[in-house]
């Protein structure tokens, strides 16, 4: 990436600014949405009295859905939303 703005040329240091603030806020609310989703879901293994094989199969589930989670808020806020601003 070479750092040019496809219409105005170089970007500013408030542009570049205004986008490791995006990234930023996108990585810490995906992470707290995962953690979120983990433990809900997770939540039957942890405090439940299932068996070896069912809490491992809720853990999996877990771990399975917040990742999903992280993944989609991290593009929600990165692709979606700035392009629905512009629009």
């Amino acid at each position: 990436m070479t750092g040019l703005h496809p219409v105005s040329g170089p970007r500013t240091q408030d542009e570049r600014d205004a986008v490791t603030v995006e990234i930023m806020f996108a990585v810490v609310t995906g992470a707290l949405l995962a953690a979120l989703l983990f433990f809900v879901c997770a939540s039957p293994a942890l405090f439940g009295d299932l068996g070896s094989a069912a809490e491992k199969t809720w853990l999996t589930g877990a771990a399975i859905t917040a990742t999903v989670g992280f993944a989609a808020r991290v593009l929600q806020v990165l692709w979606w939303l700035p392009r629905k601003r512009r629009g």
